[in-house]
């Protein structure tokens, strides 16, 4: 169910990150209630994930492939572009997530 609640958490967090481009800060009404919706959902559901992930683990996969949601959506939705320096980072993220997940015997 930890994992479950990490995913959720996750798909919360880039929400965050987009939604606070989005606010202009915070200027605009519902894209700023999106964007703190976003955050507390996001923590929260962190938090019911670190109840049996380490918390090392757990926030380092959430940051690290909310990070990389946020780049993709990021250059599908404001035209931001992915360069190669981008998609070599992606890969060290993903290398590092994955090194996790063995380290932690998951």
């Amino acid at each position: 169910m930890a994992w479950i609640y990490l995913s959720i958490a996750i798909v919360f967090e880039i929400g965050f990150a987009l939604g606070t481009n989005a606010t202009q800060g915070f200027t605009r009404l519902w894209p700023s209630v999106f964007t703190l919706l976003s955050a507390a959902g996001g923590i929260f559901t962190l938090s019911l994930a670190l109840r049996t992930l380490d918390v090392g683990v757990g926030y380092t996969i959430w940051t690290g492939i909310g990070s990389i949601g946020t780049v993709v959506l990021g250059a599908l939705i404001y035209k931001e572009k992915i360069t190669p320096a981008k998609l070599g980072s992606f890969a060290a993220i993903i290398g590092g997530v994955i090194l996790l997940k063995v380290a932690a015997g998951i």
